[in-house]
């Protein structure tokens, strides 16, 4: 694949760098953006290892014979055939290369495996319970690895890397890389730079697999040979407009009088005058209270070892509820997640009448839905308390019994049992549909 190319001068985790300007391009903030590579089709990939490297659709709302439903994400190696993000379903199964059906597999197009060759096309609908459960494992990551972690969707984060310094920045980023793709299985882009606007595009700038740190006094010369459209608010419309004032990349935008632009597009024009010169004073900071917080491990090898699961969900346990306590958060569903051989994830959650500050309770709940899987050979676990509350009162809940016990059908009061999951560019959130 060709990759695009990058600016004279800035690092793509090997090269040169360009020296430094004397002109300051903001303060000197390190700002990482995380954008996970076609995080839906590597999701499938995970739990169907034989996808790697072949043509894959993930998509929405498509049945077999039906024109409606649309593509969510395609891997690079459908991209090649031109299937794009948006698109029609039906359509990117006609672009992509056909499974063999000499073996009774099914009619030529469907979009099964069976039967598959070397370089067949393959579509899976879109499984958001998996993803998010993935995501999770990533943001995990990105939580730990920096103090401030602004999660903008399932699949890219901005972090706050200020205390690890310019001198440390790429050995960070690429560190993270590392564990993000060895402990989750996924691969990330990372982008660093001064600010988040020039961060996320740097992410982007090298896919896959990419990292690209600018530095500040570096920013200006790394925006400046890129199309507009590379540009965060320059849409389609915008371009076409900018283009017919003979501007056709962020240098050329750079240059253009902010009151020319001001009056074609409003305040807007002013922005991005300042984002094409490399400049966005926005902190990183966090989109809210978290819905849910958790924490996962992983073994070496998968173990059917009772105590060692056990004691694994005892200090999952402990450390959820401590992050918990010490973000001032109340929680009324605790739940756990048991992830066995090849990529099965399990979650299992139970409700409780009101929102509470209990570690012990945290660790009791986690066990009892641990017991469900006492003899299954498990590779992963975590803990997850949810439906969160911040700055509310706690509830008396008495006994752990009186706990269970707040509805119809004893033991299920309270109690829910979910089901097993099961089965920017090329990617599409699940609302845009």
């Amino acid at each position: 694949m060709t990759t695009p190319p990058v600016a004279p001068g800035v690092s793509t985790g090997d090269g040169p760098r360009l020296p430094g300007a004397p002109e300051a391009e903001g303060t000197d903030r390190v700002i990482c953006h995380v954008d996970m590579d076609c995080f839906y089709a590597a999701c499938e990939r995970l739990r169907e290892p034989d996808l790697a490297d072949e043509p894959l659709v993930v998509g929405m709302g498509y049945e077999a014979g039906e024109s409606h439903g649309a593509v969510a994400t395609a891997s690079y190696e459908a991209r090649a055939f031109g299937v794009e993000s948006a698109m029609p379903i039906s359509e990117a199964l006609d672009l992509l290369p056909r499974r063999a059906d000499a073996d009774g597999g099914g009619e030529e197009g469907d979009p099964g495996d069976a039967g598959a060759v070397e370089g067949t096309g393959h579509y899976r609908p879109v499984d958001m319970e998996f993803y998010e459960s993935v995501a999770d494992d990533v943001k995990a990551i990105l939580h730990d690895a920096a103090g401030t972690v602004r999660e903008v969707s399932i699949d890219e984060a901005y972090l706050d890397a200020t205390s690890v310094g310019w001198d440390e920045a790429e050995t960070f980023a690429r560190g993270l890389k590392r564990r993000i793709e060895s402990a989750v299985g996924v691969v990330a882009s990372v982008g660093v730079a001064p600010n988040m606007s020039a961060a996320k595009i740097a992410s982007d700038h090298d896919k896959p697999d990419g990292l690209v740190v600018v530095r500040p006094g570096e920013v200006r010369a790394f925006l400046a040979p890129l199309p507009v459209e590379a540009l965060h608010g320059v849409g389609p419309v915008t371009a076409r407009e900018l283009r017919s004032m003979g501007v056709e990349t962020a240098g050329d935008l750079a240059g253009t009088d902010p009151t020319v632009l001001a009056e074609r597009f409003g305040e807007r024009g002013r922005s991005l005058h300042e984002r094409a010169n490399g400049r966005d004073d926005r902190p990183v900071e966090p989109q809210g209270d978290p819905k849910s917080l958790s924490g996962e491990s992983a073994f070496v090898e998968a173990t059917d070892d009772r105590e060692r699961k056990r004691e694994k969900v005892r200090e999952l346990a402990s450390e959820v509820a401590e992050r918990a306590r010490s973000r001032g958060a109340l929680y009324k569903t605790i739940g756990v997640k048991v992830v066995t051989p090849p990529f099965d994830v399990n979650t299992r959650a139970r409700s409780l009448p009101g929102p509470v500050d209990d570690p012990d309770l945290v660790e009791r709940v986690s066990l009892d839905l641990l017991g469900e899987f006492a003899d299954a050979r498990v590779r992963k676990l975590g803990v997850r308390v949810s439906n969160l509350e911040f700055g509310g009162e706690q509830a008396k809940l008495g006994t752990y019994a009186e706990g269970r016990a707040g509805g119809s059908d004893g033991d299920r009061a309270g109690r829910e049992r979910e089901a097993p999951d099961r089965s920017r560019r090329g990617q599409t959130t699940f609302g845009d549909f």
